[in-house]
Parts: structure tokens; C-alpha cells; sequence
């Protein structure tokens, strides 16, 4: 019990840092290319991962791990950031903030597929009935409209970020949560220097202070120390578990919107929030 309790609060400590991607990549695609962003933020977070594995003296993957952390790099590293970052040039920060909430059904469909976990049935009941919700409150929340490309964008993304956490969830069982998120990162590393430095913007005094400071937070909290958190989470609470608070990020996500990009903080959200918690709690009780 004290293992999943701190879990949870290793999980919840994650979904609260990566509820600010979303409005950070939204703030620094403003002046950025999706794919500058996505490789500098990895080289970036790369460095520091260096470092850290450096000072604490870890010993290195074994080959049997190579394929999971690739694995967990196409999926975190590369993929999700670099198609949300296109997303968003397509969506507001608003509407692709919610489609986070179908993470936990990606993640707990691949912690199945990969990591060997079985969740009673009730669990999928409740998670589908959270994530429904969240997708609801997307449309309403937008007046019905949708952007297919950015849409798509999203849901490829969801799909990726769900097929990493869950491998990388599996893993870190192994080589340790904030270990893992490091290696993947220095195993991304070399594509991703050479993808930041031919994207490289001309006129790097054009770009301004808010999309450096995006560019700051996805490197240092999203791409690592929310996922030293995040992985930690998974691993002593289960994959399918600690996943569910996903379902929290959307709205956290929007609260931060609305303080940096000046979006409308609803009584629609408030209710639909109470609506997902309750989900959440529900679906807690099934996942093992």
C-alpha cells in the first residue's frame, strides 16, 4: 500500500510538470520550427542527462535493453514532441491539451501489449468513460470545430507517448525511473543534434524571450524531470494505475493556459473535472 500511495504522488508530481508542455510548445512554436524545438529541447535535456548519470556513476544499459530504450526515445523523445509541436501549429493550445486525456487509455493498452499487466474489466469501462469525457469536453469546450490535421497530429501522438511511457514504465523496473528517461535521451541524442542544427533559425536575435522560455521549460521539465517523476510513479503503482491520472493533465494543462496564454478558465471544466476525478478514482480500483 505505502509503494502504490507513493506512486501516486510520484505520478501526480509528473502529470502537474508535463500540464505545461502543451502552453510551452504553444509559446515557443511561435517563433520556432517544430523541428528545431523538437531537436534542441532533446539535445538539451541530453546534456543534463549526462550529467547526471556522470555524477551518480550509473553503469550503462546492457544490450538487451538497447531495443526498449529506442523504443522509449521514438516514443517520448522524438515523437510525441515533434508531431504535438506541429499540432499546434494547426490547433489551439486549448483543444490539443485535452486529447491528453486519452493518454491513460494508450498507456495501460500498451502496458498490456508490453508490460505484461491485466486490468479487470471495470478498469477499461471507467477509463473509456473518462476518456470520453475528456474528448466531449474537447468538442464543447470548442464549439464542435475540428482541425483534422491537427487532430490526427494529436491522436498519433497519444499513441506514440502511450507505446513510451508503458515501455519505458516496464523498463525502468530494471535500470531505475529517472535512469531510464536519461538514457533514452543520450541514445537520441546524435539525430537529434544533427535534426536542432540544419533547422537552426537564421536570425536567432528574431526569436523572443517567450519562446526561448518555452523552449527552457520542455527541455528541463517535460524531456526530463517531469519523467523522473512519471517513471518512478508508474513503477511502484503499475502502469495501469498511476496512469489514470492522465486524466487530470488536460485540466491542470488549462489552467496554465489560461494564466500564460489569457484562455478562459470555464464552469463547464470545473464540472467535467469533478466528472474525470471521479473516473479516475473508480478506475483505480480495478486496474490490478
Amino acid at each position: 500500500m505505502k509503494e502504490i500511495q507513493g506512486g501516486l504522488a510520484n505520478g501526480m508530481a509528473g502529470v502537474i510538470i508535463f500540464s505545461g508542455s502543451l502552453p510551452a510548445t504553444r509559446v515557443a512554436v511561435a517563433a520556432l520550427s517544430p523541428l528545431f524545438l523538437t531537436g534542441a529541447r532533446a539535445v538539451i535535456a541530453a546534456l543534463l542527462a549526462a550529467m547526471l548519470l556522470s555524477v551518480f556513476r550509473q553503469p550503462r544499459p546492457t544490450r538487451a535493453d538497447l531495443a526498449s530504450l529506442a523504443i522509449v526515445s521514438v516514443g517520448v523523445v522524438a515523437g510525441f514532441p515533434l508531431l504535438t509541436a506541429l499540432a499546434l501549429q494547426h490547433v489551439t493550445s486549448a483543444h490539443s491539451i485535452v486529447f491528453i486525456g486519452l493518454l491513460p487509455l494508450s498507456t495501460a493498452i500498451f502496458g498490456v501489449l508490453r508490460g505484461g499487466e491485466r486490468p479487470r474489466p471495470a478498469f477499461w469501462v471507467f477509463s473509456s468513460l473518462g476518456s470520453a469525457l475528456v474528448a466531449g469536453f474537447a468538442l464543447a469546450g470548442n464549439g464542435g470545430g475540428i482541425s483534422v490535421a491537427g487532430d490526427l497530429l494529436m491522436l498519433a501522438a497519444i499513441l506514440l507517448c502511450g507505446l513510451g511511457y508503458a515501455e519505458g514504465a516496464s523498463l525502468s523496473r530494471r535500470l531505475g525511473g529517472w535512469q531510464v528517461i536519461c538514457w533514452a535521451l543520450l541514445l537520441a541524442a546524435p539525430p537529434m543534434a544533427v535534426l536542432a542544427l540544419v533547422t537552426l533559425p537564421g536570425d536567432l536575435s528574431a526569436v523572443g524571450a517567450p519562446s526561448w522560455a518555452g523552449l527552457a521549460y520542455v527541455s528541463v521539465f517535460s524531456m526530463l524531470i517531469g519523467f523522473i517523476f512519471w517513471y518512478r510513479g508508474l513503477a511502484q503503482g503499475g502502469i495501469a494505475a498511476v496512469g489514470q491520472l492522465q486524466l487530470l493533465q488536460p485540466f491542470f494543462g488549462l489552467l496554465l493556459a489560461g494564466a500564460v496564454l489569457g484562455e478562459a478558465v470555464t464552469p463547464a471544466m470545473l464540472c467535467a473535472t469533478l466528472g474525470v476525478v471521479a473516473c479516475v478514482a473508480a478506475a483505480r480500483r480495478f486496474a490490478r
